[in-house]
């Protein structure tokens, strides 16, 4: 393990320094082609068989080594958030309005890193499926994929995915059992009231105050 870390602490200028570019470059949700030719680039270089568009803008890099019947995936997502940026950083954004606010340039450069040490370095043998996923952050990219043929063209017997958390120290993990962090999802709820005359708010139907109620209800779920 200490040589493995050596070995990794060894690039890692490399791919601070890629992280950064993707940085400087953010891509919404399925406008990522920047940053999937990157990636794909990347990985071709390494000797992986490379698939771009799965998803719109995925990509998914194959390795097979020796005979092993097991076929492994790690996944990290590509998109930015709609979101200026106001660090001051020099590797801020360049594109107005749009921002890596949720580090998923961070998860494409980690696995890229991972990519290139499993390529010249992995002792393993069976099947690694690399999944880079388009818009994550609302988009449905991951069902995009998986309508475009994702698990039959490249079967994974388990998936690893992991996600910065800020306040955890360098270096350390979290793990738990089942869920660990919360998703959203849509829903349309249609309040339909009954208009009437000022003087006569008894006979009117407010929807306001419903929908302002129902706000109120909800919000005291997660707070």
């Amino acid at each position: 393990m200490h040589t493995l870390l050596e070995e990794l602490h060894a690039q890692a200028d490399a791919f601070i320094s890629l992280r950064h570019d993707i940085h400087r470059h953010p891509e919404l949700a399925f406008d990522e082609h920047r940053t999937s030719a990157l990636v794909a680039e990347k990985l071709q270089g390494w000797g992986y068989a490379v698939e771009r568009g799965l998803g719109g803008t995925g990509v998914v890099g194959r390795l097979v080594r020796g005979s092993g019947q097991r076929q492994l995936g790690l996944r990290a997502d590509m998109d930015a958030l709609p979101i200026h940026e106001a660090t001051g950083l020099p590797h801020a954004s360049c594109h107005e309005g749009v921002m890596h606010a949720c580090g998923h340039d961070g998860h494409t450069a980690m696995l890229l890193a991972a990519a290139q040490h499993l390529a010249q370095q992995g002792d393993f043998s069976g099947t690694l499926n690399l999944i880079f996923q388009p818009a994550e952050e609302g988009g449905g990219g991951a069902l995009r994929m998986m309508d475009d043929g994702l698990f039959e063209k490249y079967p994974c017997d388990a998936i690893f995915a992991m996600h910065n958390m800020p306040g955890v120290p360098q270096g350390r993990l979290v793990l738990r059992e089942g869920a660990a962090m919360a998703s959203s999802d849509y829903a349309t709820v249609t309040l339909t009231g009954v208009g009437g005359h000022g003087a006569m708010p008894h006979r009117a139907v407010d929807p306001v105050v419903a929908a302002a109620s129902i706000v109120m209800a909800l919000q005291t779920i997660v707070s």
